[in-house]
């Protein structure tokens, strides 16, 4: 049986808190909730980890956060040795803040990326201080020292970022939505989760279920540590935190 849960995330990424009640635990001891705000490792996002709290105060370390046989079956990964709460049993959910948050700006930098390099993206990673977006680009002008230099001019900016749904027939009308050259988003719920950049998306849209800063702004200092070949055309772009090295 597919348990489908109420994401917190998807609608509001700052949630740091909640409270929910354990559905299932499953062979490997993993909690299912009926809602959460720990978002599961998806598109190149790493899992929440953070904690939950029984009603007698048992803290219970949450290691990862994963998806079961849809994306919508989200899974709390206790520590190896903690304690597992009984079905029914109502937790509070924690999620590691700091971790989180670096992790929204980096998606988010992932994207700004995308807007500045508009070629067929093959692979993305997220990661809290090193991040990798990878594309097929024959142009060689784009080099670190410019993206970098228009990834700040967004960042500056302090672009609006928000979400909102559209139908499957609305994206099958609009392919260019879709940037990975790989991967497709996934159809068939009807709907289709949008991350938008600047005011009315004029930077940015774009199928993508992670999550994100509010504002451009909120990026900071980042820079394109190196870029990488790995292939006749392929490039990887490395994103760290902080100036740039020349700057």
């Amino acid at each position: 049986m597919v348990l489908r849960i109420e994401a917190l995330f998807r609608e509001d990424s700052y949630l740091r808190e909640a409270e929910a009640e354990v559905l299932a635990v499953n062979e490997s001891g993993g909690l299912i909730l009926d809602r959460t705000i720990f978002y599961a490792t998806s598109g190149g996002q790493p899992g929440d980890m953070g904690t939950m709290t029984l009603s007698d105060g048992t803290v219970v370390p949450i290691a990862a956060t994963v998806t079961g046989e849809t994306k919508d079956e989200i899974i709390h990964v206790p520590a190896e040795g903690a304690a597992v709460p009984l079905v029914g049993s109502r937790v509070k959910l924690a999620i590691d803040w700091p971790r989180r948050f670096n992790l929204m700006r980096m998606h988010t930098a992932c994207h700004l990326v995308s807007v500045i390099c508009p070629f067929p993206i093959t692979g993305a990673s997220v990661a809290e201080d090193d991040s990798r977006i990878d594309l097929d680009i024959p142009d060689t002008s784009y080099t670190k020292e410019l993206v970098t230099e228009r990834l700040m001019d967004l960042v500056r900016a302090d672009h609006p970022v928000f979400t909102r749904w559209i139908t499957d027939e609305e994206l099958a009308a609009n392919p260019g939505l879709v940037k990975s050259k790989n991967v497709r988003p996934p159809s068939g719920t009807g709907r289709i989760r949008l991350v938008c950049i600047g005011d009315n998306a004029s930077v940015d849209s774009q199928p993508c279920g992670g999550t994100h800063v509010a504002r451009t702004g909120e990026i900071g200092e980042i820079h394109i540590g190196k870029i990488e070949k790995k292939g006749r055309e392929n490039r990887r772009y490395r994103l760290r935190f902080g100036p740039s090295a020349a700057g």
